[in-house]
């Protein structure tokens, strides 16, 4: 009989590995990138709302509070976007590796949101990360647009990510969840209407296997993850978590070569300049953590 504690460690990796396989189902369904991400929205805000209804969450709200939601909304869905267009002008790998270098971002970010020094190692992990990008496009240059759009992916998945942890010193993530998730429809839908060809009858006539793959998507892939993460946070420690999900490319990339092995395959340097990048976003992870971790120490030894 499994324990409690392995039982959640097992939740958090299926967790990590529904986001690898995102990137799976992103190279799967065969609309682009804008229309992907307005279904994947759409049907994740009515199966969340779902959930705020049977759970009874309470989802007041201020109108200052719903503005800051509205532009990690529109934040989340950029993030989305530039990541499934990155996709499906490169490939799954060249995606993954790209999202991988919002570690270098969050090194900025984090500084300016939460008014904090920069921290010296953390400007020696970018420049290593930025070592790693050149190592990948010195015979990658042929997908410069997919690891634009990837770099641009993570930069809104850094933001989105270090304004969130803002909004959860007051909110709960399924509220904040919730109205990001609209915000991000309402802003898509506007794009659509605006510089698209809008929603005639030919927008909703998806193929089952389409169909299929959003609805993956959208409910495992979005809305039970985003909850789910919630419940594994309370039971694991946020170190743990965070080294964790820094196995989601990983899955992601060995998911692909078995999945489509002739277009995921991709040169030595590439692998190189990866490794590279994953290996600092972990070691930025440890440190990062564990420095955490002895001023909690200390704290609650001060308040002993």
């Amino acid at each position: 009989m499994l324990n409690d504690k392995f039982k959640n460690y097992l939740h958090l990796h299926f967790l990590v590995f529904i986001a690898g396989f995102t990137a799976v189902l992103g190279k799967l369904i065969t609309i682009e990138a804008v229309s992907l991400v307005w279904f994947r929205m759409v049907i994740a805000t009515v199966f969340m709302f779902a959930y705020i209804k049977i759970a009874k969450v309470d989802i007041t709200i201020d109108r200052k509070t719903l503005l800051k939601f509205s532009v990690a909304g529109v934040i989340i869905a950029l993030h989305w976007i530039t990541f499934f267009a990155s996709i499906d002008v490169a490939n799954i790998s060249i995606a993954l590796a790209m999202f991988s270098t919002g570690a270098f971002f969050a090194s900025f970010i984090e500084p300016i949101v939460y008014k904090r020094k920069i921290i010296w190692y953390e400007i020696l992990f970018g420049v290593i990360v930025i070592i790693g990008i050149a190592i990948i496009l010195q015979t990658e240059m042929k997908h410069i647009t997919g690891i634009l759009l990837g770099i641009s992916s993570a930069f809104f998945s850094s933001l989105f990510a270090v304004l969130n942890g803002k909004f959860l010193e007051k909110d709960s993530a399924t509220k904040i969840s919730f109205y990001e998730f609209i915000a991000g429809v309402v802003f898509i839908s506007l794009f659509i209407l605006i510089f698209g060809d809008g929603f005639s009858l030919e927008y909703f006539q998806l193929s089952i296997e389409d169909f299929l793959y959003l609805l993956i998507l959208a409910t495992i892939c979005t809305a039970y993850a985003f909850i789910a993460s919630v419940y594994v946070m309370k039971q694991i420690s946020p170190y743990t978590v965070v080294l964790t999900y820094n196995l989601e490319p990983i899955y992601g990339v060995i998911l692909a070569l078995v999945i489509f092995p002739e277009t995921e395959t991709m040169s030595s340097s590439f692998y190189y300049g990866a490794l590279i990048i994953l290996t600092t976003v972990i070691l930025n992870g440890i440190i990062k953590n564990t420095k955490a971790f002895k001023n909690k120490k200390t704290q609650n030894e001060k308040n002993v």
